[in-house]
């Protein structure tokens, strides 16, 4: 699809690549509707790019919403179908990092609700309208995690693997449809999404990060190709394709991530962390 057909419902709006996406989607064209959790971030976001981009207003509208909610998505789509959406673009995500032992299991719940759940209710919901368009998309931001998973990411890499089969199967179930499913896997990239503590593991393991712009020009690619998906960077894009052909034979090749996680810290009697065995 051209960008300038494009009406676009863009969740994580306001967050480090959501920024760089509805910028470059916005000069290229499209029209958006900017899905966030914070009036005031979304309301500055719209001035800002109506001024930089001197647009008219009915092409930049937001709406507020806290998608870890299921019963505020189909309003969400109603609203959406409303508009004129044809592209939805799944962007809002939560990070995970950590040892599985040190993981809260209320915040592993949040993590699943956003990162998979919500794409998945929220593209059930507006479906129905997106059939009845004469194009339409659905494209799901990923991760490079979707499909390599890395010590450290355990939590994180469910939701992104649970999201890349949810597009993939989707995409097979809506192959006689005017609707195309799609996946961007992005690398790390250098938002505030990854802590200090990711920092720290992707510099003692030689990770690179990339700018988000280098993540809103890739998605664009996809949108205007069509695309069934695409994985952002070497040797990450490799790696991938790799995993899914051998993955148990590249285990090793990941010690040195490992090795990199931060220690368990120690009980409360000062004894060193270990498994009651």
């Amino acid at each position: 699809m051209k960008a300038a057909q494009a009406r676009v419902l863009l969740t994580g709006a306001s967050g480090g690549i959501g920024r760089a996406v509805a910028d470059s989607l916005l000069q290229a064209g499209a029209s958006l509707l900017l899905v966030g959790r914070s009036p005031a971030k979304l309301a500055a976001q719209v001035h800002e790019l109506g001024q930089r981009h001197g647009v008219e207003p009915a092409r930049l509208r937001w709406v507020a919403t806290d998608l870890a909610q299921a019963e505020r998505l189909r309003p969400l789509a109603e609203v959406a179908a409303d508009w004129g959406c044809n592209v939805l673009v799944h962007g809002a995500g939560a990070p995970s990092f950590g040892r599985l032992e040190t993981l809260e299991p209320a915040a592993i719940r949040q993590l699943l609700d956003l990162n998979l759940l919500a794409p998945m209710l929220l593209s059930q919901a507006l479906l129905p309208h997106l059939r009845c368009q004469r194009r339409a998309q659905i494209i799901c931001i990923g991760s490079a995690l979707g499909g390599l998973g890395l010590p450290g990411f355990s939590a994180y890499s469910a939701s992104k693997f649970g999201l890349r089969g949810f597009a993939e199967a989707l995409r097979r179930e809506l192959g006689d449809s005017r609707v195309r499913v799609q996946y961007l896997g992005p690398r790390s990239t250098r938002t505030e999404f990854n802590n200090a503590g990711v920092q720290a593991y992707n510099r003692a393991t030689g990770t690179a990060m990339d700018a988000p712009e280098r993540v809103a020009h890739a998605l664009l690619r996809l949108l205007q190709s069509e695309g069934a998906e695409r994985f952002i960077g070497f040797p990450e894009s490799l790696a991938v394709r790799l995993n899914g052909l051998a993955g148990p034979v590249l285990d090793g090749a990941f010690t040195k991530h490992r090795r990199s996680l931060p220690p368990l810290q120690p009980s409360a009697d000062g004894a060193p962390a270990t498994l009651a065995c």
